[in-house]
């Protein structure tokens, strides 16, 4: 069990007794200037008091980037082969602590223990990934028109990067930040959520075991009211990585663009699948609960829209409603559990009024719509799984993210008509087509403003070698993971 470095036992909420956990700046635990701290707690049971965290100021978050800055020419010259060895050595150390770190995860954002293993394990392939890619070139030799000239180029890291990273995702959204951020030479600044900071201390933990040179990696918890301006506007940040929401995405991009800064943001989606007439109905319709409700839906990916074409709307319909209904609610702590309890309070009230406002805009509920009795329900902050049919494409709930278990059913006349609903929303991030045609297939593939395509899969998820990010209002354009990583944490060099 890991004991945080000078944990300060104190007393919580209902006389529970939590740990008191500090920064880690500049290769040591410290707390913040402040002397305030925020707890954070289970959201399956929230009389279970994960921690206490520093409420860290904006003085803080200047120590944490003169830190990054201090150290960025040595980690520089540090030779890309050994940044990588730092990427083995810390997959390695996560692998042979996959399980507890893990736990943390489904303790502290409630998610099903199943998919926190898989998280772990994808933040393993990350760090081997880019481990290796310290090995890869960077660079090219071109010819030059004079025989006598040495043409080539070279990719330098841009200095201290600021990572503010969410809570859905709180272990392997940080690393696919980092990874490629450290292999190719930067130093970094991570801002987590509010509401995942617990897990953001094992990361600082797996960093402290492989002998990280201190300052390369530093990590502040605390408000993104607070600290969040001096990771944005601070002279000595050359370039923020944002996942989050849209309006506070938009609102980086202006701060950094006045600055002249590098800024790389992950946002919004409104993912939908397109079924078509000659689609496996059941493989639709089990792919798209899946991609709809595992995780309560709180993936930026997640299944938001389903638009049916053609005679089959009922036949889907049903199907989706039967296995909907077949999920199991519960604690992400019980392997079984596919509906675990969303965020926080906040979280669930938004879900449900905006399951009010879909019902108010001609929408039926045809699952779901309240919330789970029973069972010790009431001690987190459950939500049923709810499937709304009879929605207008333009209608708000078939719009606007809602971030939770909510499946809406749209119909359309024919495939070009799907296709208009499909890229008719702000977002652009993932979209599926269900059907065994590959004309149609090829068409969707071209004509979808998405930036991740899925055929006859699950919207959400995508593997670790390969790019990601969103369109339009979903991404700023650069994407993560992959080789395509190099291109937002480097600028080139002709020499």
């Amino acid at each position: 069990m890991y004991v945080p470095s000078n944990p300060i036992v104190c007393e919580a909420e209902g006389n529970v007794m939590a740990e008191r956990y500090q920064n880690y700046v500049n290769g040591s635990w410290s707390d913040g200037s402040s002397g305030a701290v925020s707890t954070s707690t289970n959201p399956a049971d929230l009389s279970d008091v994960v921690g206490e965290f520093q409420a860290s100021t904006s003085a803080d978050a200047a120590a944490a980037i003169d830190a990054a800055h201090d150290v960025k020419e040595s980690w520089r010259r540090t030779s890309s082969l050994a940044r990588g060895g730092y990427l083995l050595k810390a997959a390695s150390y996560l692998e042979a602590n996959l399980e507890e770190f893990a736990q943390m995860v489904t303790r502290e954002c409630g998610k099903a223990i199943l998919e926190s293993r898989g998280e772990i394990g994808r933040a393993v392939a990350l760090l081997q990934y880019y481990g290796v890619e310290g090995s890869n070139p960077v660079g090219s030799v071109v010819p030059s028109v004079n025989p006598n000239i040495l043409l080539y180029t070279n990719r330098m890291p841009l200095g201290v990067v600021s990572l503010i990273t969410p809570w859905n995702f709180p272990f392997a959204i940080p690393i696919w930040k980092m990874a490629p951020a450290l292999v190719y030479g930067n130093t970094i600044v991570l801002k987590p959520a509010s509401a995942t900071p617990g897990v953001a201390t094992l990361i600082a933990r797996m960093w402290e075991a492989v002998d990280l040179p201190a300052g390369v990696f530093n990590l502040i918890t605390g408000s993104g009211a607070t600290v969040g301006n001096e990771l944005i506007t601070n002279d000595k940040v050359a370039a923020i990585s944002f996942t989050g929401s849209t309006r506070i995405g938009m609102n980086i991009a202006a701060e950094s663009a006045k600055r002249g800064k590098r800024y790389q943001l992950e946002m919004g989606g409104k993912n939908p699948v397109i079924v078509l007439p000659d689609a496996d109905l059941e493989q639709a319709a089990e792919i798209t609960v899946s991609g709809a409700m595992k995780y309560s839906g709180q993936k930026c990916t997640a299944t938001s829209r389903a638009i049916v074409v053609g005679n089959i709307m009922e036949e889907f319909t049903n199907l989706v409603v039967e296995k909907t209904n077949a999920l199991k609610i519960g604690a992400g702590s019980d392997p079984q559990s596919i509906i675990v309890p969303v965020i926080d309070q906040a979280s669930k009230d938004n879900i449900a009024s905006m399951i009010a406002r879909g019902v108010a805009d001609g929408g039926s509920i045809l699952a779901g719509g309240g919330v789970p009795s029973g069972n010790g329900f009431d001690k987190g902050t459950y939500v049923e799984p709810t499937v709304i049919n009879n929605v207008a494409s333009d209608a708000f709930v078939a719009c606007e993210e809602i971030f939770g278990p909510v499946l809406s059913i749209l119909s359309a006349a024919d495939a070009e008509d799907a296709l208009n609903i499909a890229n008719s929303v702000e977002y652009g991030l993932s979209a599926g087509i269900f059907t065994k045609d590959l004309n149609s297939v090829l068409d969707f593939a071209d004509r979808i403003e998405a930036g991740v395509v899925k055929i006859n899969g699950e919207t959400a998820g995508l593997e670790p070698q390969v790019p990601f990010g969103g369109m339009k209002s979903s991404s700023s354009g650069d994407r993560e993971q992959g080789k395509a990583a190099i291109e937002f944490f480097t600028q080139t060099k002709t020499i």
